[in-house]
């Protein structure tokens, strides 16, 4: 079923899932935005590219999840001062995505109706002028650009009682920086401001100077947990540019990885969780579980985390009837202690008085904010990109999306222990169904200028990798967005009324990456 939104006509793209593309004047951007919002949509992705080697100024694209698949509007903007209406209103995810849009490349959001917009930097940090755009074609991946200004004005809360705790970025664990900012009167927090963007690599720069087939190898690094599903999101943009059709066994494969994928973060999640609630046996149960899976996992597939496994045209592994078999028994005796473990998490009351009614979203701030994946499928929205829009091989495995209304930390738990426990059933079907069919098939050069759209639901949420290919086989623009984007912006929602040291669980609660959002 093809969407339609007046006046604007909308191609079909070649690929996996549905998607549209049209190109629109501003006003049919907002107008565009506004008709998908009002249809229950949403904003996917917001990103920009710099056209101006081609004779023209700049592109601004936005991908919005509408009830019938995916629709990427383009909308041209001049070389000079280029500007374009504000999307924050409509969907309050954009905001952040429209300022790193304008640290990378110098196109501003603008407000037409005389309301403010926040313009504060997102990924500079001081590391460039605030009048320097890394991301245009103009400056080369090597520039060292002059450092700028670090000062960041964070947003002040006064009143009678209140203080302000600065949280990072330099944390006291191993784990990547970010600054949590608090206001709070005695232990209750009143509001809490983010600031990230400390992680910012240059990877978007990056993929410009690679071919289509090394930038394969980079999407999987883009964030390490996630790794199968930011290449198989890239491998599918790719194949759909290309025509390429990859085997029913390789697309099967693809989704054994990724489902392995997801139970190795749920299970390492679930042990911090328990740890930060009080319970440290669930750290070690946990732990030890998850250390047998990543074993497994390089025993069968050569790699602990799957990277480098799937690769445009299908996958770079396979198993045989003896390994399948291997991996059948492993999940059944995981399922075993899965269902202890469960029992004791449910049955604990220190963990429960932790966890239930801590840092509750609720569905309608959820919706309102955009909130993807598990967080969303705790606080009662139950969409998942395997079940909708979907794509082989879950048309034939459809998978049982696992859903909530609490939308607080044990919510989030009870959500990890059910999607675990489906995808090894999913899992167990795999093995047992694995189709014939070759590991992988050539993939041929696509055209200068041709584009795709992969889409894949990773343990997180959504994965994206939005492509399109220069001359000679290389990448002109390469954008992947980590869910973390829509959900970072909930976290500080969900920890208001809350009390200080319940930060950390709330925060574990989500597990957002802050590599994939700071790219």
């Amino acid at each position: 079923m093809t969407p339609e939104i007046d006046g604007i006509e909308l191609v079909r793209l070649p690929g996996a899932v549905p998607a549209w593309r049209a190109s629109v004047d501003a006003n049919a951007w907002l107008a565009a935005c506004a008709a998908v919002a009002r249809g229950g949509g949403r904003l996917g992705a917001l990103w920009a590219s710099d056209e101006r080697d081609r004779g023209s100024g700049f592109t601004l694209r936005a991908l919005l999840v509408a009830y019938e698949g995916l629709i990427c509007l383009e909308l041209p903007l001049p070389p000079q001062a280029p500007e374009y209406p504000d999307l924050a209103p409509v969907f309050p995810c954009a905001a952040r995505m429209q300022r790193a849009a304008y640290d990378l490349l110098g196109v501003r959001a603008a407000a037409p109706d005389g309301r403010t917009t926040d313009t504060r930097g997102w990924l500079r940090h001081g590391a460039w002028q605030p009048d320097a755009f890394p991301l245009r074609r103009d400056v080369p991946l090597a520039t060292r650009l002059p450092a700028g200004d670090a000062r960041y004005a964070f947003v002040t809360v006064e009143g009678d009682g209140v203080h302000e705790i600065p949280v990072g970025p330099v944390h006291a664990g191993t784990i990547e920086p970010g600054h949590f900012r608090f206001s709070i009167v005695g232990e209750r927090v009143l509001r809490l401001e983010q600031r990230l963007g400390y992680k910012h690599k240059g990877v978007e720069k990056r993929f410009e100077s690679m071919t289509l087939a090394d930038g394969a190898r980079l999407a999987g690094r883009v964030s390490g947990d996630s790794t199968v599903a930011y290449a198989w999101a890239y491998a599918m943009a790719l194949e759909g540019m290309a025509g390429a059709r990859p085997s029913r066994r390789a697309l099967w494969l693809r989704a054994l990885l990724l489902e392995r994928e997801r139970i190795a973060n749920h299970l390492g999640d679930l042990g911090y969780l328990g740890n930060d609630g009080g319970l440290a046996f669930g750290l070690a149960q946990f732990s030890r579980l998850k250390e047998d899976l990543l074993r497994a996992n390089a025993r069968a597939f050569g790699h602990r985390y799957l990277m480098d496994r799937v690769v445009p045209g299908g996958v770079a592994c396979d198993v045989d009837a003896a390994c399948a078999q291997q991996l059948i028994a492993e999940g059944e005796r995981l399922e075993d202690e899965l269902r202890t473990l469960r029992a004791i998490y449910y049955d604990h009351a220190g963990l429960q008085d932790r966890c239930i009614t801590c840092g509750r979203l609720t569905p309608r701030t959820a919706a309102r904010l955009g909130v993807v994946g598990l967080a969303a499928r705790a606080s009662g929205h139950a969409i998942d990109a395997r079940a909708y829009p979907g794509h082989a091989p879950y048309d034939e495995l459809p998978p049982s999306v696992a859903s909530h209304r609490n939308g607080d930390v044990a919510a989030r738990i009870v959500v990890r222990f059910e999607e675990a426990f489906e995808s090894l059933r999913l899992q167990r079907l795999m093995l047992q169904r694995l189709p014939e069919g070759a590991l992988s098939t050539g993939v041929t050069q696509p055209a200068a200028g041709a584009f795709g759209i992969g889409w894949i639901e990773g343990w997180r949420g959504e994965v994206l990798v939005a492509l399109e290919a220069g001359a000679g086989g290389t990448v002109r623009r390469c954008h992947p967005h980590d869910p973390s984007w829509q959900n970072w912006p909930a976290l500080e929602y969900a920890v208001i009324g809350n009390i200080v040291p319940d930060f950390p669980l709330i925060n574990k609660s989500f597990n957002l990456s802050y590599a994939g959002q700071d790219l």
